[in-house]
């Protein structure tokens, strides 16, 4: 979920230089309407014009520019970036004005004119309040890696890209991000693909139309938006071509019950309180105040933390949260009385070892733990109690080493605590729905951040039927390579491992989330190639 510097996907565009930033030559016009998918300004800002030949020789200008060039391939077409302003609403229901980008694919070539399909993308964990993805022209801006990562991919191939900043972000006024709240990134999603549809006409390319094809996929948080909006197109009847969620935390009530029982992932310390401060602000039962989650150390604060205006390394220098310990590294014990489900807790509350834990494991799950600590131990052990009592059988499957399939994968049937609860509520199990379009899972098995196993493994094993007849697909980057994406894996499997060889195993860990990203979006786009 939270975006790693990984080495492959970073360009360096000095898009101003190149051509065409500013305001449009267009006389703009502020809609006095607040419905969703209304665009607030039209015609939209244009940041940037890219031609291809500007835009491969400033990716080919640098040594991570030229990798993400080799992998995504010589652009076909320049690039309009826009930023459009439209309205949404908010986890209350109230009208919120909110941003995004649209990239328009440009040249006299028919793969970067006229008709064309559009791709709505959907971004990963950001901390940072200013995020705004449109904006290629601010190489300090903190989305600039993944505005060029999708331009490079899906806008300079011929594809219209549609990438929401997200309420929370950039100029928002929520005050915090609805994160992995389903209905309402969903919601976001949906009106600013409403909206970039509105303003496509009024370009500076106005024959460069919408084809009709629409194609869903994002990464890490993105992942688990773009599921979650395939799953609500398709309760409201409306068409989606093909999507890719790629490395989501899909199954996050499991997710979340491994972590609670010592499988802590990276970034876990940055993902709590995005999560604690949604659901709270949503739902109203993940706290009375925020010192029944959180110790005393980082209580006050935290949940108006993020995002936030300063970087997460001033976050950590700063103590506003710790680096990496979530939890207490002395083990707290379950006391309910019930020596069965103290017995379950115990065994499951102890910090993880090797054995049974891998060494590698162990170490990567014991970072975790340390004082100062996030997570009070009351209330993990309130978390835990309740997972035993009533089990994400996905979860119990997983950590007691057993193999998902569809008889063993089961939400809870009754949660007490509010975060589970919660947890339930949006995961994409919840509902009972499978996709009626292709689908494309992709994710690698050894990823420290977003589980495959439980996230995208439960899934697949969820809809092992739509995966057996061919509907549903999914690539696991780890794999012995075989198949149409054998390259990507390779080449991913190439470059970890030249990560490792260069800085060694335990810094490279914590880029492999971000590395998995660009492998994902060109298998994205060659899957999305192949669906008539």
């Amino acid at each position: 979920m939270l975006k790693k510097n990984g080495r492959l996907i970073w360009a360096v565009l000095a898009a101003c230089s190149l051509a065409g930033c500013g305001h449009n030559s267009q006389t703009a016009r502020v809609s006095v309407s607040t419905q969703r998918g209304a665009l607030a300004v039209d015609p939209p800002l244009r940041v940037a014009s890219l031609t291809a030949s500007a835009f491969a020789g400033e990716l080919s200008a640098s040594a991570t520019g030229s990798q993400l060039l080799q992998l995504a391939g010589t652009p076909t077409c320049g690039v309009d970036f826009y930023y459009i302003k439209y309205w949404t609403v908010d986890p209350a229901g109230s009208p919120t004005e909110v941003s995004g980008a649209m990239m328009v694919p440009t040249g006299g070539t028919p793969q970067c004119s006229g008709p064309r399909p559009v791709v709505l993308y959907a971004h990963g964990t950001a901390t940072s309040s200013q995020y705004n993805i449109a904006d290629i022209s601010d190489p300090t801006n903190s989305a600039y890696s993944e505005s060029a990562m999708i331009a490079a991919v899906f806008a300079a191939q011929g594809y219209i890209v549609v990438a929401p900043n997200y309420e929370g972000y950039d100029i928002s006024t929520l005050g915090y991000h609805p994160y992995l709240n389903a209905a309402v990134n969903a919601d976001d999603m949906e009106d600013a693909l409403t909206a970039a549809r509105a303003a496509l006409p009024h370009t500076f390319t106005p024959k460069t139309t919408d084809d009709g094809k629409l194609f869903i996929t994002g990464y890490s948080e993105g992942g688990y938006v773009a599921m979650a909006t395939v799953k609500a197109m398709q309760a409201a009847g409306e068409t989606v071509t093909a999507s890719a969620p790629s490395s989501g935390p899909y199954a996050i009530e499991g997710l979340g019950d491994l972590i609670f029982f010592g499988q802590v992932d990276i970034g876990s310390t940055v993902f709590a309180p995005l999560i604690t401060t949604s659901y709270q602000n949503a739902y109203h039962n993940v706290y009375n105040q925020t010192t029944d989650v959180y110790s005393s150390t980082y209580a006050t604060g935290i949940d108006t933390l993020l995002p936030s205006p300063n970087s997460l390394t001033t976050l950590f220098s700063t103590g506003k949260l710790p680096e990496a310990a979530l939890f207490d590294s002395t083990t707290p014990t379950s006391s309910t009385g019930v020596t069965q489900i103290d017995a379950g807790a115990d065994a499951l509350l102890a910090e993880p070892a090797s054995p049974p834990y891998s060494a590698s494991e162990a170490a990567l799950f014991d970072a975790g733990f340390g004082n100062p600590y996030l997570v009070n131990n009351t209330y993990r052990v309130q978390y835990v109690d309740d997972a035993v009592e009533n089990p994400d059988e996905a979860a119990m499957t997983v950590i007691h080493g057993g193999t998902l399939n569809s008889g063993d994968i089961a939400l809870a049937t009754a949660p007490i605590n509010g975060l589970r609860q919660d947890f339930k509520l949006n995961d994409m199990r919840n509902g009972g729905w499978a996709p009626e379009e292709p689908m494309l899972m992709c994710g690698a098995d050894q990823d420290p951040t977003v589980f495959f196993e439980i996230d995208t493994g439960t899934m697949a094993a969820e809809w092992s039927t739509q995966v057996q007849e061919g509907l549903v697909s999914v690539l696991d980057l780890d794999a012995t390579p075989s198949g149409p994406y054998a390259p990507l894996q390779q080449g991913f499997q190439s470059t970890y491992d030249a990560m490792v060889s260069a800085e060694g195993a335990s810094t490279a860990i914590q880029s492999f989330h971000g590395t998995e990203a660009p492998f994902c979006m060109v298998a994205a786009r060659d899957f999305f190639a192949q669906v008539p």
